[in-house]
């Protein structure tokens, strides 16, 4: 390990005490036999192989069962917030961990969680959390990064012919051969949401008109998009790294690419910032049955030990925590652009709207 890492690491043990001891590095006593079992209700969005995984490794430590409700494919996150909302007056979750932001910033604005600072999240950073990556009165905390990516066919798409901006997505050559995922569920509609903050209005509609004279086929989710590649209905597609990379565990010839920074893409109309990350986000419920499991939950996703145990999943999220980051120096998303995250939640609803008008009756 780096001697920054083993410092920072010497730092959060100093400042964390007795919690870094029972979240970060295991817990330091077991739950005798006779003592009544803990539990914890959690509702998320996160992909079930990661999600089992990691609340695995918190029931282990803590002793508390965590019981599980996820949401489909086609309805990731949107489904669930809904459910949230409807509960509100009297909440069945005690913890929200989602795959993506705007879910979240929508359930904050409903009251649906409550703020909570973690001891454990802040020392970790030896200092306050990114501004950028909590919310402005603590109700939650974003970490675990991914991306929104280009991905294409390796067997059909030669190398000059790689898409490096979703302004290149529109040329006439694209026909028909561009797929991605149903922009009114899950990070999709994230992305429409920071085009049409990043294009305005005029831009953004000219966009959706371009593609959807390029005939774009959309499907249930983002894992369709990569199976649509792999087996040949379209050539390339939007869609997030985790899904490239389930692809290619699977041996399917998917590859990526991460979108340029290039302020003159598409004749200046379609400037691009970059691959656009969307990171993973979690609250505690407000008024939930189970406050004090919820909190120590919160802390167990909140450290290092837990965006390590992320970042070397499947998934491959990369970490925002220094210490994490300095232990899996490989996973880097280039050309990073993190968009004003509050911004983005509210272009979504009127970005969908103007979507559904591009692409005509």
């Amino acid at each position: 390990m780096p001697a920054s890492a083993i410092l920072r690491t010497v730092n959060v043990l100093a400042m964390g005490g007795a919690l870094v001891c029972a979240l970060m590095l295991g817990a330091c006593s077991r739950p005798s036999d006779e003592a009544p079992q803990r539990e914890l209700v959690l509702y998320s969005s996160v992909d079930d192989e990661l999600l089992r995984e990691v609340v695995e490794a918190y029931e282990q430590e803590s002793g508390v069962k965590v019981l599980l409700v996820g949401d489909t494919e086609a309805t990731k996150t949107t489904g669930l917030v809904m459910r949230l909302i409807a509960e509100k007056d009297s909440p069945k979750a005690d913890v929200w961990w989602s795959s993506e932001a705007f879910g979240t910033i929508q359930l904050t604005r409903e009251g649906v969680l409550e703020p909570y600072t973690s001891l454990l999240g802040e020392a970790e950073f030896v200092g306050e959390w990114p501004p950028r990556l909590r919310a402005s009165r603590g109700e939650w905390y974003a970490f675990a990064q991914r991306a929104r990516v280009i991905a294409f066919s390796p067997k059909r798409v030669s190398e000059e012919d790689i898409p490096v901006s979703l302004a290149d997505l529109t040329d006439p050559k694209w026909k028909g051969r561009v797929g991605m995922a149903r922009p009114a569920f899950g990070t999709t509609r994230g992305q429409m949401g920071a085009l049409l903050d990043q294009w305005g209005k005029t831009a953004f509609v000219r966009w959706g008109e371009a593609m959807e004279a390029n005939n774009i086929r959309l499907y249930d989710g983002n894992a369709s998009v990569v199976r649509a590649i792999a087996e040949g209905e379209i050539d390339a597609g939007l869609t997030d790294t985790d899904d490239v990379w389930s692809a290619q565990r699977n041996d399917w010839a998917v590859e990526l690419v991460y979108e340029i920074i290039d302020p003159h893409a598409g004749d200046g109309v379609w400037a691009s910032n970059g691959a656009m990350v969307i990171p993973n986000t979690a609250g505690v419920v407000r008024g939930g049955a189970n406050p004090e499991q919820a909190r120590a939950f919160m802390d167990f996703l909140l450290s290092a030990r837990t965006e390590s145990r992320i970042a070397s999943s499947a998934s491959r999220n990369v970490p925002v925590i220094p210490v994490a980051i300095e232990l899996h120096p490989d996973l880097v998303i280039p050309n990073a652009w993190l968009p004003d995250l509050e911004r983005v939640a509210d272009a979504i609803a009127p970005a969908l709207e103007l979507w559904d008008e591009s692409r005509g009756p």
